[in-house]
């Protein structure tokens, strides 16, 4: 989704950070700060001011920051530290040994190519995300499968545009819960980070299933996404981690946490947590 500087919200969230926010109309990523927080929409404000973004997933960044910056307005991320963010691309040279294996193409490559690399099953993706978790084209148990699906990627509105990704096909912890047409649920949590602090984590397909860590198993988990947030080293950042059926746990991708979906994290507890990190600065 395109967005446009005069689209979007600006407010002084409780006297100490400003938010740039549209809605998207999709409960995962929206949320009523008015409801919940003190909102400011003050008619003169600094000439420079720095903002959190929250607008769902967007395909026009660099237009968007230079919009923004034009107006005074400076998001927190760069187009670069957004690409460090959002691409896999970008951030698996970074954690490369904490995520499965990953080779990327500029398009679908030959299946020999992909049976060389990897063999059956593979995971197979966009640079920048899947589309909307379809397992179908997403795990890819045969060559006959990865020719159909290498020509559905060509076509497909969120994938064409992105780098194709396969990655190693990594069986993770199972959990209750069906998701239709989507890749399995699995023991998979995502984690907010902001200013190296994480401000928020919970179960990623809360959606769909109910379940949590232990105690020991959430400071394995928090442990290993807090190297990846700095290794990556962005002022918000979210990590996914899963559990795998041997029990190790491994990150699934990064993202920016300007453009985010909530998943199982709670939105209010998130921010109050954001907010206080902020007063600390």
């Amino acid at each position: 989704m395109k967005q446009n500087a005069a689209s979007l919200d600006l407010f002084l969230l409780e006297d100490t950070v400003w938010i740039a926010c549209a809605e998207t109309g999709l409960s995962i990523y929206d949320f009523s700060f008015d409801r919940f927080f003190a909102c400011r929409r003050p008619w003169r404000r600094p000439d420079t001011i720095s903002a959190i973004g929250r607008f769902g997933v967007t395909t026009n960044y660099s237009q968007l920051y230079a919009e923004l910056q034009a107006t005074g307005v400076r998001l927190i991320h760069s187009p670069e530290q957004y690409r460090l963010a959002s691409e896999l691309t970008e951030w698996y040279p970074r954690i490369r040994e904490l995520t499965p294996r990953s080779v990327w193409f500029s398009e679908p490559p030959a299946r020999d190519v992909v049976e060389e690399l990897f063999g059956w099953p593979v995971f197979v993706r966009g640079s920048r995300q899947t589309s909307r978790h379809k397992a179908e084209l997403s795990i890819i148990r045969s060559a006959e499968e990865f020719d159909r699906v290498a020509e559905l990627y060509r076509r497909d509105p969120i994938l064409h545009w992105q780098p194709f990704v396969c990655r190693e096909y990594v069986r993770l912890r199972p959990v209750d819960g069906a998701t239709g047409d989507k890749v399995p649920p699995s023991f998979e949590f995502r984690t907010f980070w902001r200013r190296g602090e994480c401000i928020g984590a919970g179960p990623y397909w809360a959606g769909f299933s109910s379940y949590q860590w232990t105690r020991a198993e959430e400071q394995e988990a928090m442990s290993l996404a807090g190297e990846v947030a700095s290794r990556i080293g962005v002022p918000f950042l979210v990590v996914d981690v899963a559990q795998t059926v041997e029990g190790k746990w491994i990150a699934i991708e990064c993202n920016d946490g300007q453009e985010s979906g909530y998943a199982g994290v709670p939105p209010i507890a998130l921010w109050n947590n954001l907010i206080e990190v902020e007063r600390k600065t």
